[in-house]
């Protein structure tokens, strides 16, 4: 049986380090695995089961020997090294969005387009989080009753922007709580999004920002629910809009999403398709009080899905809400399970037709 050499690129981060945790659970054949991160890094330890492993610094040449490569270190780093990674040989599972809209790179949530994978030329994209969650939750409902269209409204993790989100987070938290500071009058500079001009505290906050805005007056992250959906689905004609809030929660994203079906859907079948469903976790019992809760996901490789229910007025019209650990099936697991399905379909092996210039 083969076993592969594995690289973590961003091994250090809040994904990297989910990765390498997630891999010791995998029923990938792992050989050895390498941490790999930038060179302010290198040199520290990172847990890998029972080993520490020593943090190397990313270069060209890093990928000697690699069979598979997980990168999760941004999308800069993605568009730099992983050509090189491919080049030696490896396949690459990116985390970053550098590659999503690439029409060379597969975009894969597993459970509902596996088949992607094998048309691959050394690149996979792992999706965003909130769309990877919202896959899962309305994969069951398309297969059967097709989707015309999808309003989604996002209540998202602070995890999501990062270990350095989540400290600054925190202390805000500790501001307000510990020393009576006016949550107007707190300093911020990472949220709503590192790269803008304007900073604001996410303690005892919902900010409607998430990444920068675009042309549309759409933030990216908003165009990415939109156009990862089309192409996982593989249909350009399903409607979809997005509007994404952070929340003051650290980790587990939460979603309300409204979708119209081609054909009208009997609630009590749609209920049973998302409890059959792979990756989904049925929590729907509203006379006990039982739906789903970010604080329940976290670190659980599922997406839990609830609240589902009839609109009102559109008879075609449904409402649920699901959530799931953005840093699990949001990213670190996703990839991990994407490798793992790789190795099933035997598609770990150096590429022939090489897509991606290294430079």
């Amino acid at each position: 049986m083969k076993s592969y050499n594995v690289a973590v690129v961003g091994a250090t981060g809040a994904v990297g380090t989910r990765m390498l945790e997630q891999l010791t659970h995998t029923t990938l054949p792992i050989a050895s695995v390498k941490a790999l991160a930038s060179k302010r890094s290198a040199g520290k330890t990172v847990k890998f089961g029972d080993q520490d492993l020593i943090v190397e610094t990313l270069t060209e040449d890093s990928f000697e020997n690699i069979d598979l490569a997980l990168f999760s270190a941004g999308g800069s780093v993605s568009a730099k090294y992983a050509p090189f990674a491919v080049k030696a040989g490896a396949v690459v599972v990116d985390n970053t969005s550098h590659f999503r809209q690439n029409p060379d790179v597969p975009l894969v949530v597993p459970e509902v387009n596996p088949h992607a994978l094998d048309s691959h030329h050394g690149i996979i994209a792992c999706p965003n989080c909130s769309t990877i969650q919202m896959m899962i939750a309305l994969e069951p409902i398309r297969k059967v009753y097709g989707l015309k269209r999808i309003i989604v409204s996002t209540y998202q993790a602070i995890g999501g922007a990062g270990n350095r989100a989540m400290d600054e987070a925190r202390e805000q938290l500790k501001s307000v709580l510990n020393d009576g500071v006016d949550p107007t009058q707190l300093s911020a500079d990472i949220l709503p999004s590192a790269g803008d001009k304007k900073h604001y505290p996410i303690a005892f906050n919902a900010l409607p920002q998430i990444d920068v805005f675009t042309d549309n007056d759409y933030t990216y992250e908003e165009m990415k629910m939109t156009h990862e959906t089309k192409k996982i689905m593989e249909d350009d004609t399903i409607a979809v809009s997005a509007t994404c809030v952070r929340i003051p929660v650290l980790i587990g994203h939460s979603e309300s999403v409204y979708l119209e079906t081609e054909k009208v859907a009997d609630i009590d079948d749609v209920k049973r398709l998302i409890a059959q469903f792979p990756g989904a976790v049925l929590e729907d019992d509203v006379a006990h009080q039982i739906y789903p809760q970010a604080i329940e996901s976290v670190g659980k490789r599922e997406t839990f899905v609830g609240r589902i229910r009839k609109d009102l007025d559109v008879a075609n019209g449904i409402h649920l809400w699901c959530v799931s650990d953005n840093l699990l099936k949001g990213a670190a697991w996703n990839s991990v399970q994407i490798a793992e399905t790789l190795h099933e379909r035997d598609l770990i092996h150096p590429v022939s037709e090489l897509k991606f210039e290294a430079k």
